[in-house]
C-alpha cells in the first residue's frame, strides 16, 4: 500500500479538508443569506443571466447561499461528502470563471495592472484583491476535489450512521 494511501486512510486529510470547505462555505454563505439585495446586485453585475431573466437572477440570490451553507455542514458532518464536493467544485469553477472574466474587462477598461483590481466578487467577504482571490478559489477546487476523490471514511457521521443501521455499532 503506498504511503499516499495510508495517509488517507487515516481520514486526517479528509477531515481537514471538510472543515476547511465546510467552513468558508457556511461563512460566506451566511454572509449573502443576511443580506440577499446586496448579492442580488452583485451578482448582476457578472451579466450571467439574459436580460429580462429576472427570475433566474433572484432565484439565484435566493436559492445560491442556502446551497452553499447547506453542502458546508454537510461537509462538516461527514454526511453526503462526494456529492457536497461535487456541487461545490462545480460552483467553484463556475465562480472562478466569471470572476476571472470580469477581472479581465475590468483590466482592460481601466488599464491598471492585474493585481491592482478588486472589487466584491460576490463571494460573502466583501472587496477581494485578484491575485489573491483567483489562487483561494484554485485552492477550494483542489480541496473540494480531495474530498471527492479520498476513500476514507474516518471521522464522518455517515459512516456512524450507517453503522447503527446495520447494528454493527460498538457500544
Amino acid at each position: 500500500m503506498s504511503a499516499l494511501k495510508r495517509f488517507d486512510q487515516t481520514g486526517v486529510p479528509l477531515l481537514l479538508a471538510r472543515l476547511v470547505l465546510g467552513g468558508m462555505f457556511i461563512y460566506m454563505g451566511w454572509a449573502k443569506i443576511f443580506d440577499p439585495v446586496d448579492f442580488l446586485k452583485l451578482i448582476r453585475e457578472y451579466r450571467m443571466f439574459p436580460d429580462g431573466g429576472f427570475f433566474l437572477l433572484n432565484l439565484t440570490a435566493v436559492v445560491l447561499p442556502w446551497i452553499e451553507v447547506l453542502c458546508g455542514v454537510l461537509l462538516i458532518l461527514g454526511v453526503g461528502l462526494r456529492g457536497s464536493a461535487l456541487l461545490l467544485l462545480v460552483m467553484l469553477v463556475g465562480f472562478t470563471i466569471v470572476v476571472a472574466v470580469r477581472a479581465i474587462g475590468i483590466y482592460q477598461a481601466q488599464d491598471i495592472a492585474f493585481c491592482a483590481i478588486k472589487f466584491d466578487c460576490g463571494c460573502g467577504a466583501g472587496e477581494q484583491n485578484i491575485c489573491l482571490k483567483l489562487p483561494e478559489n484554485v485552492g477550494l477546487s483542489l480541496l473540494a476535489l480531495m474530498v471527492l476523490v479520498s476513500r476514507s471514511q474516518r471521522f464522518c457521521l455517515r459512516r456512524e450512521l450507517a453503522g447503527l443501521r446495520t447494528g454493527t455499532a460498538s457500544s
